[in-house]
């Protein structure tokens, strides 16, 4: 809970439940009104209003509610709000977003309110409601969401509250819908009471304005008196989240969620905070599975439209969620999309709960994503499952985009990267920027070649562990043949960088984009031409800016460190601001550098990290860490114009895990070798994984690693490893 209560800040409201379902408006309208009147989501479907609240007096009458300026308080799972209810003294308003959809205000009324009412009230759209009828704690009714794709989805929904209603009343209304009372229809009288006959008419389905329902419970004399008000979205899903076998009490609590992580602390505050500000946005997006097609417990890329498994994201969730104990979201981020995998061996781009309407497709780096979670959490038979899933994806990658056999993967719109609005594409297809989705281009990604040596290789290793030795030959060939392209062919000694090749002509388009540092991934980059990636990230004149990295070199004909395209600012452009998922791989293959020898990687991954995570500040301010889609590289603002905090779209946790502390896993054992910082003291711990409980210590010249409360102490400066069979046989650690 102490962790928890560190993040508390007063200008935050995202609310979630950890199942799939959360209050997160990009942009209030109504923040100062109690209860929940934004839309909330259910996975991508928005339901909106929600629910406001009253307080009456005796006689009826509202006493007005006014927030003061420090009136919020907000922390991962709560907002507490503080409303002067005038000369009876405040009332303590707290806002939940439980388990089951449930959006919940549970409130501590002064003393002199007894005698009166507080009401929970809502207007929907009545075209789109139907099957109106009272509760046992209040009124429900069906009610009929789209998506984006068009798609509909009937939700149950039904406001309530603690305790036996006083009166329940419904009216449909002409005119707007805001959550005022005095613009309801019940500010004027008692028309409309439901009795639990279902007095009141239903409106017919179709018909125009708005249906108000309003529940009002009596105010006991207790002090303070403590009332509960309720909203419950119940969608009508074979398996909605908060059905199947697990009961009410498996369900997480935000305490639960943050108690299955590692503790992280370094010294600097910043990166201190921004470990847990992660789990919380972990939390936030977490679906717990049993949602139609989402079966498994995983993370959704963000807020909004952005609540659904998306494969560009995914690949990030695995490397952040195995930090868990257990590993369930970690597996369950692909294992949903292997369960959706299409007949040619394709995977959707996003997975809908009720449609696979409208997917698209995005490419990912599963391989390395793969070797990382089963390093932590071996499971058998889902690697079988990932294997096979990634063997169908892998032939049809190596049918569909490498027809000829060139060992290079082609892009065919400058979507599918997650990347668009870029030069790169440009250089092969003028009109590449205006043609959506069209598969148009035939540009052979320096990215998707990396993803795909990197899953060639992964399926090689894994081939005889799941019984398939035979396969290893010929993704061994098929891992040296995109070797061979990537360091023959799409290296650019005049731009001293990797680059993307035109597939019509087969010859390099020289266009320096952040991608072309995806090679240090692979163990495929000779010295001298890592001093060249090197001294690009260093030179301000391409890309070394004050935070990294930029999406596209500032020597870029087409660079904006604001993010305008061809005139415009675009919402997602990727031709100068800094991405947070660039900027991992970047940092990631900087790491994978050090760990194979090179100083100077390490010490600009080190450099790089810090100022990646000082970036994620809103004006630099420690107490308010956010993850936007996007930041200036020069000034470090992130794109507030769009609202979508909490994105996840980089593995920042994993970086610090790490990076920092220099935890690192692997099926022979588990090593500590930090990244060259000065950081002391550093603590990570209690690391869950491979049945263990295992902690890191570094302090200002020894390392020290606890195993099962077995230590293991060495010097800061030298690598400490520890062999899983060595532990077994209780011996002790030794450095490689």
């Amino acid at each position: 809970m102490s962790r928890i209560e560190a993040l508390a800040r007063p200008d935050k409201w995202y609310l979630g439940g950890l199942d799939g379902v959360l209050w997160a408006p990009p942009f209030p309208r109504w923040l100062h009104r109690p209860g929940f009147w934004d839309g909330a989501h259910l996975l991508q479907y928005e339901a909106g209003p929600c629910f406001s609240v009253a307080l009456l007096d005796g006689s009826g009458a509202e006493i007005p509610l006014s927030a003061g300026p420090a009136a919020y308080r907000w922390r991962p799972g709560t907002l507490v709000a503080e409303w002067d209810a005038g000369e009876g003294g405040p009332a303590v308003e707290t806002r939940q977003v439980l388990p089951g959809g449930i959006l919940e205000s549970a409130w501590a009324v002064p003393p002199a309110a007894a005698g009166g009412l507080l009401v929970a009230f809502t207007a929907q759209p009545a075209v789109s409601v139907s099957d109106l009828q009272p509760s046992s704690g209040g009124v429900r009714w069906v009610r009929e969401l789209a998506d984006r794709a068009g798609q509909k989805l009937s939700v149950g929904m039904e406001i309530g509250g603690s305790g036996a209603p006083a009166w329940r009343r419904m009216l449909p209304s002409e005119g707007g819908a805001q959550p005022d009372w005095t613009a309801s229809p019940f500010a004027e009288g008692g028309t409309g009471d439901i009795d639990d006959a279902g007095g009141a008419p239903e409106p017919a389905n179709g018909q125009d304005g708005w249906l108000w329902v309003a529940v009002a419970f009596p105010v006991p004399a207790s002090d303070p008196a403590l009332l509960s008000l309720r909203m419950h979205l119940d969608p009508r899903l074979f398996e909605p989240p908060w059905q199947g076998t697990r009961s009410p009490a498996d369900r997480l609590s935000w305490e639960s969620f943050f108690a299955g992580f590692p503790a992280f602390t370094c010294g600097e505050p910043r990166l201190d905070r921004y470990f847990d500000y992660r789990i919380h946005g972990l939390g936030l997006n977490r679906i717990e599975g049993r949602s139609g097609r989402v079966r498994h417990p995983c993370i959704a890329e963000g807020i909004e439209y952005f609540h659904v498994p998306i494969t560009y994201s995914a690949q990030c969730h695995m490397m952040e969620m195995r930090w868990r104990a257990g590993g369930r979201e970690a597996w369950g981020s692909f294992l949903n999309f292997l369960d959706n995998q299409k007949e040619d061996g394709s995977l959707h781009g996003r997975l809908y709960p009720d449609h696979l309407e409208r997917t698209d497709f995005y490419h990912a780096n599963w391989g390395d994503a793969l070797l990382a979670v089963d390093a932590m959490h071996p499971d058998p038979a889902a690697l079988a499952r990932c294997y096979d899933g990634l063997s169908r994806y892998a032939r049809w990658l190596n049918r569909s985009r490498d027809p000829e056999g060139s060992g290079m993967f082609t892009v065919v719109n400058h979507f599918e990267t997650g990347q668009e609005y870029m030069s790169r594409y440009l250089a092969v297809d003028p009109e590449a920027d205006v043609r959506g989705w069209e598969p148009r281009l035939c540009l052979k990604g320096i990215d998707v070649t990396v993803y795909a040596h990197q899953l060639f290789r992964a399926l090689a290793m894994l081939a005889a562990r799941v019984g398939r030795p035979g396969d290893a030959s010929d993704w061994r060939a098929l891992q040296l043949r995109c070797a061979a392209a990537i360091t023959e062919r799409m290296w650019c000694p005049e731009a001293r960088f990797f680059t993307d090749v035109d597939g019509r002509t087969f010859e390099r388009t020289g266009v320096k984009a952040a991608v072309g540092f995806y090679p240090m991934l692979t163990g495929l980059v000779d010295a001298n031409r890592l001093d060249a990636l090197m001294d690009h990230l260093e030179n301000p004149r391409t890309f070394g800016t004050p935070f990294p990295v930029p999406s596209s070199s500032v020597d870029d004909p087409r660079f904006s460190a604001e993010g305008v395209w061809r005139g415009k600012r675009r919402n997602c452009p990727w031709n100068g601001r800094v991405w947070p998922m660039t900027t991992s791989h970047v940092i990631e293959g900087l790491l994978r550098c050090w760990r194979r020898g090179n100083r100077r990687a390490g010490e600009l991954a080190a450099d790089r990290l810090l100022r990646f995570v000082h970036l994620m500040f809103t004006d630099g301010d420690p107490r308010r860490p956010n993850a936007f889609e996007h930041y200036n590289p020069y000034t470090g603002r992130a794109c507030h114009f769009r609202g979508i905090d909490d994105y996840q779209h980089s593995w920042v946790l994993d970086l610090l895990a790490r990076g920092i502390a220099g935890l690192h896993f692997d099926e022979g054992g588990v090593e500590v070798r930090p990244l060259p910082h000065r950081l002391s003291p550093v603590r990570l711990g209690p690391v869950c994984a491979r049945g263990r409980r295992i902690a890191v210590e570094l302090d200002d010249g020894r390392t020290s690693l606890a195993v099962d409360g077995a230590r293991h102490d060495g010097p800061r400066e030298r690598t400490l490893r520890v062999e899983w069979e060595t532990l077994d046989g209780r011996g002790e650690g030794r450095p490689p």
